[in-house]
């Protein structure tokens, strides 16, 4: 249980990220928005991994074991890097985000469920994904410390769920920069209204031993292990508990991974 004292300071710090998040938002798509969107193609085929497709990874997912059992997804800040402004452009509904990033393939996939409603699936919500390169920058901003990507969009997207509340992306294992450890961000909208609040705004990491596993492969040993926190619990994000957050993840970096998550929301009343 968290202290009263652990709550104040998650929540300072938090705002303050959330604050950063306002800074340069001008030019955040550029002349280059549109050639970048054009260059993601309509998507790759599903992975299958180690003899599992991305069906029968998310079969079990789509029926929880037992009504009510599912979990309200915990509030995360949306971070210093939403790029919002993306949320307006259709071309933007996309399953494959990766561009030109390279990096381990990762294909992720997220149920929606409502725990109002004995955990029955969430139809038609608009689910918006952004997550950073394997070297640890995001997309649509400039900064010293994420460097120079003004203009690009790359790593974001949106789907919408089908009738078992499921979507899917097709991305790269994320990388990381100091103080955050591997995640993705993501918000959902109900019947795919992007212009009203979103009903969720969280995030997502993965089991340690995957990360460590994808930052000892070529593509990320450059950069390294993340040097800047030991373990998840480190990470102001995840520190006042991660067991809803964490997503399970089958496969190895040498044929690619697949993770999901159940995404607990209180649909039923909105």
């Amino acid at each position: 249980m968290s202290t009263p004292e652990k709550n104040a300071r998650l929540k300072s710090r938090r705002q303050a990220l959330g604050k950063i998040g306002s800074l340069s938002i001008a030019g955040l798509l550029g002349g280059q928005a549109g050639a970048s969107a054009a260059s993601a193609g309509a998507g790759l085929p599903d992975l299958s991994v180690n003899g599992m497709t991305l069906a029968s990874a998310t079969t079990a997912k789509a029926m929880p074991a037992a009504a009510g059992s599912c979990t309200l997804i915990p509030e995360e800040t949306r971070g210093p890097f939403p790029l919002l402004a993306i949320l307006g452009n259709r071309t933007f509904v996309r399953k494959d985000i990766r561009e030109d990033r390279a990096g381990i393939p990762l294909t992720l996939a997220l149920t929606l469920q409502d725990v109002k409603q004995s955990c029955s699936p969430i139809a038609n919500a608009a689910v918006y994904i952004w997550q950073c390169d394997k070297d640890g920058g995001y997309s649509g901003y400039g900064s010293s410390g994420n460097g120079n990507h003004l203009g690009k969009t790359f790593l974001r997207g949106v789907q919408i769920s089908d009738r078992n509340g499921q979507v899917a992306f097709n991305t790269i294992f994320p990388g990381w920069y100091p103080g955050r450890i591997a995640h993705i961000h993501f918000q959902v909208y109900l019947n795919d209204n992007m212009t009203v609040k979103a009903i969720a705004t969280s995030q997502l990491a993965f089991p340690q031993d995957v990360t460590r596993a994808v930052y000892d492969t070529p593509l990320y040993r450059a950069r390294g292990q993340n040097t800047s926190m030991a373990g998840i619990e480190q990470d102001f994000a995840f520190s006042d508990g991660s067991a809803y957050q964490v997503a399970a993840v089958k496969g190895d970096p040498a044929s690619g991974l697949i993770a999901t998550l159940d995404i607990g929301i209180a649909a039923a009343s909105r």
